[in-house]
């Protein structure tokens, strides 16, 4: 397959790539295990992620509740009275803290699934007791507002970094009625632009450093363009929207779709940054230890990066609960690791390698490149070039034979690293050909 790569056109300088603390870090109790994911996750031997969301919980009553998961309900730091107590959510700070100390971090961004439970109609964080109803009271903008932006200046004050607050999550989904599983909350469009608008005024007001992070859609295909045709009209809004982020749900067997997208978006979307900030598969049909599950992470993460042009890439969770699957006693979690509920025993799943073929090769200030290669008999490929002159391929090949690349620039030198079933990011000799195994990905670097 032939990659051309003289004339390929510039995309975007990317940001870099991050996962969503959500749901595992509270459960993390102890210190070692806390180190050792961390490491994993942010350290420089491992993933070396430099985004990380973390998760302002909503908090409940213990009476008024219908989360049955205890993974899925969130302690807050406000109490019912309003006032706050620091001490909350224990260990889920403790893994930021670790997470930080890698020294990658340089996107810290605090987000919500839902409002405080005192701010929403049914006194609940998963959402309204009926489906796709707004679960924050039209009167408790301003509260919400006040109250998140009051914890995220504590931890500043405190000296974590946080730069960002998303305070919407996917608002076109159902989010309530008969059966509820996690936080949520259901906006209509004119709801997500009347909810930022009131954030961007607290932000005004207090004169703070934050940047509004919105509105992290739950895919491309709805009413994604509609929220920021209307976000786009406010412009206290726009003054503190630095990064327009979706979730890339919907989309994994369409490419056309996110091409499009990515069309509307270069000439539609003008906030400094455009990010996709969460994916993981979904439905998820591919096994933890499956090289099918890291073959199609790595290749919708090429595709949101290249064909729908985006800055950055965040997985969703770093770890999902290690469930076996009653019918062929396999396990299907979504995260890029996989534990037990106490953190009893954890494992590294077969997709957190291909976030690695990215993360650890593809610097922030590298730049994404069209070369014009689409998905050809199962083999994507993906180019960037790095601050260092250095020319990445990410190639996935999901066919059952040998593909071979052939660049259409001259190169010294080539190191190829390859994930497949039986091996994670092996160094594989180059001998005149650039060659992909089946079922496999290689990160191919020229330089």
């Amino acid at each position: 397959m032939k990659i051309c790569l003289k004339n390929a056109k510039k995309i975007k300088t990317l940001t870099g790539f991050g996962a969503s603390a959500c749901w595992w870090s509270p459960q993390v109790n102890d210190e070692k295990t806390a180190e050792k994911l961390s490491d994993l996750l942010y350290g420089d031997d491992g993933l070396k992620l430099n985004i990380y969301r973390y998760n302002v919980g909503g908090g409940y009553e213990e009476n008024n509740v219908r989360i049955e998961n205890p993974w899925r309900k969130a302690e807050s730091f406000m109490d019912e009275d309003g006032s706050y107590n620091w001490n909350r959510d224990k260990n889920g700070v403790r893994v930021m803290k670790k997470c930080l100390e890698k020294g990658n971090i340089d996107t810290l961004i605090f987000f919500a699934n839902s409002p405080h439970f005192t701010q929403t109609v049914t006194g609940q964080t998963s959402g309204g007791f009926t489906e796709h109803f707004s679960n924050l009271a039209k009167d408790k903008y301003e509260d919400f507002a006040k109250y998140f932006i009051d914890i995220a200046h504590h931890f500043i004050e405190e000296g974590y970094p946080v730069k960002y607050i998303s305070p919407i999550n996917e608002p076109q989904w159902k989010w309530g009625g008969d059966y509820v599983w996690q936080e949520g909350c259901h906006y209509q469009p004119e709801e997500v632009r009347d909810c930022l608008l009131a954030f961007a005024k607290e932000l005004e007001k207090r004169k703070s450093p934050l940047l509004l992070y919105a509105c992290e859609s739950g895919n491309i295909s709805d009413t994604t363009k509609e929220y920021y045709r209307l976000l786009s009209k406010e412009a206290l809004i726009m003054k503190y929207l630095d990064v327009f982020a979706y979730h890339s749900y919907g989309s994994d067997n369409d490419p056309q779709n996110k091409i499009d997208f990515g069309k509307w978006a270069k000439k539609n979307v003008k906030t400094p940054y455009f990010d996709m900030s969460e994916w993981c598969e979904l439905p998820c049909k591919s096994p933890v230890d499956s090289i099918d599950g890291a073959l199609i992470t790595a290749r919708i993460i090429g595709e949101d990066l290249i064909y729908t042009g985006v800055n950055s890439w965040s997985a969703w969770v770093c770890v999902n609960q290690w469930g076996i699957n009653e019918s062929d006693g396999k396990c299907y979690a979504d995260g890029l690791l996989y534990a037990k509920d106490d953190f009893s025993d954890w494992q590294i799943a077969k997709r957190y390698y291909a976030l690695a073929h990215y993360s650890k090769y593809i610097p922030k200030g590298s730049i994404s490149l069209d070369t014009g290669f689409r998905t050809s008999r199962g083999l994507s490929a993906f180019a960037f070039r790095t601050p260092r002159k250095e020319t990445i391929i990410i190639a996935v090949n999901n066919s059952k034979a040998k593909r071979v690349i052939e660049p259409d620039i001259k190169f010294k030198t080539c190191k190829i690293i390859c994930t497949d079933q039986n091996g994670n990011l092996s160094n594989t000799t180059y001998n005149g050909k650039i060659t992909v195994n089946p079922k496999s990905i290689a990160t191919i670097i020229l330089g």
